[in-house]
């Protein structure tokens, strides 16, 4: 069994990520600047982040080539998911803006890991 080391780093900071999720929920409105009695619902969505990355990043770390790819193919599906979600939920454009750029960024990361895991060999 063969180890591509970038895969198990991106998985190791998806990871990083979920811990921090359930740690922090309040992360997320913060971060998009959601105030009121929206921010327990953006809460409860970091918590679903959090939980959901932590299952798969685990996967991608300790995996076999193929779960490690599937785990990668799972964290670029689950980032684009978020895109639309959240762009769907958010009414304010910059947040929407941020939105977009941080999942997409992780899509496109775990994209470019994909393709040089498969490309490896």
């Amino acid at each position: 069994m063969s180890s591509f080391r970038p895969t198990r780093l991106v998985s190791a900071a998806t990871a990083a990520y979920g811990v921090y999720a359930l740690a922090k929920p309040s992360h997320l409105p913060d971060a998009l600047g959601i105030r009121g009695g929206e921010r327990t619902s953006y809460e409860g969505l970091a918590k679903t982040y959090g939980v959901r990355d932590l299952l798969i990043s685990t996967a991608g770390i300790v995996g076999g080539q193929r779960v490690r790819r599937l785990a990668l193919g799972a964290r670029i599906t689950s980032d684009v998911v978020d895109c639309l979600l959240l762009n769907q939920k958010l009414s304010d454009g910059t947040a929407r803006k941020k939105a977009t750029a941080v999942t997409l960024a992780w899509a496109a990361l775990n994209t470019s890991v994909l393709v040089a895991d498969v490309t490896k060999g």
